[in-house]
């Protein structure tokens, strides 16, 4: 696929060239393909209490008011590109929950004088762009900071809901176009992106990834989406194998977000379906944005030739909430 002129120009487009497009395949990365490993690895590594016994943040501890203050200073033109996918109203093969819009009022009778609607989403899984509170993954019975998961009853998450990022999250923002990198306008379906893929994305880019970092991954799900049609993309999709967990752990990042559901899948680690899930917000509490919409910013970012920016995101305010949809926003 790769020598195909039609990659050879979405690579000019993006702003990759030849050599930066075709990079070496990565190899699978030892010690990451079993449960015992990912068991090894989180014992050694979780954050559970690194802020405390009572924190609600996780690794947006890491964004302090230094880094919102340099953050502030990757804004040049005032340009903004939302990175939220617009609302999907029609079951697909890979929105099995639609969003539901309800008039209740409409300007169709002349005596009406205003509009009213009711929204109604299921808003996890791979459909809609949401932010994952750090009470959304269970892993042996905890949640993130060794709370029993029943604090999670009929009426939410007791502790670490949505709520505790109403102030919402503004940070550096870093953007990753793997599909660009490797040179495809889209990853295929159970490509796995590793750490060693990140690494030589940094190598080749020289944007390094600091602590605190909001980091963008884009695998082209919504192009391939528009180029063949809908696919059940619980089932297979490209995303981030469990290795580049030791990625985003070792640079301190705040915020994962990526155009899929997160993992790849299979996910290639035997037994265990969304283990980057299960690392990241329970191992180590980082927070995640799924189902990003992130070609505007593909747009933007190539014809810059500038990788970071100014990212902000904020859920809504919902006491025991799993998650929230959201609207993230790269500013430049």
């Amino acid at each position: 696929m790769r020598v195909i002129q039609a990659v050879r120009v979405v690579a000019m487009v993006l702003g990759v060239s030849n050599a930066e497009a075709t990079p070496p395949p990565s190899a699978p990365d030892a010690g990451w393909s079993t449960a015992r490993d990912l068991q090894a690895w989180k014992e050694k590594h979780r954050n559970w209490g690194r802020w405390g016994e009572k924190d609600v943040l996780g690794a947006a501890n890491l964004i302090t008011p230094a880094r919102r203050r340099e953050a502030l200073k990757r804004v040049r033109e005032g340009v903004s590109v939302s990175l939220a996918h617009t609302v999907e109203t029609a079951p697909a093969a890979d929105v099995p929950s639609p969003f539901v819009l309800e008039m209740l009022h409409t300007g169709e009778s002349p005596a009406s004088t205003f509009s009213a609607d009711r929204w109604s989403v299921g808003f996890h899984g791979w459909s809609h762009t949401h932010l994952d509170a750090l009470c959304h993954i269970f892993d042996e019975g905890r949640t993130y900071n060794g709370h029993p998961q029943d604090t999670v009853g009929a009426k939410g998450c007791s502790v670490l809901s949505i709520l505790a990022l109403r102030e919402g999250l503004l940070t550096r923002g870093v953007f990753i176009d793997m599909a660009a990198f490797q040179g495809v306008p889209y990853l295929e379906p159970g490509t796995p992106i590793h750490a060693s893929d990140l690494e030589a994305w940094e190598r080749k880019t020289k944007v390094r990834v600091a602590s605190g970092d909001a980091v963008i991954v884009r695998t082209g799900r919504w192009a391939r989406r528009a180029a063949v049609g809908p696919w059940d993309v619980s089932s297979r999709s490209a995303g981030l194998h469990a290795s580049s967990v030791e990625w985003f752990a070792a640079r301190g990042v705040s915020v994962v977000a990526t155009d899929v559901g997160l993992d790849v899948l299979p996910s290639g680690v035997e037994g265990v379906v969304v283990p980057v899930h299960v690392l990241l917000i329970n191992t180590l509490g980082v927070h995640v944005i799924d189902n990003a919409d992130l070609e505007a910013l593909a747009k933007a970012t190539a014809a810059r030739r500038r990788y970071d920016f100014l990212f902000t995101v904020a859920p809504l305010a919902v006491e025991g909430g799993t998650g929230s949809p959201v609207n993230p926003i790269a500013t430049f």
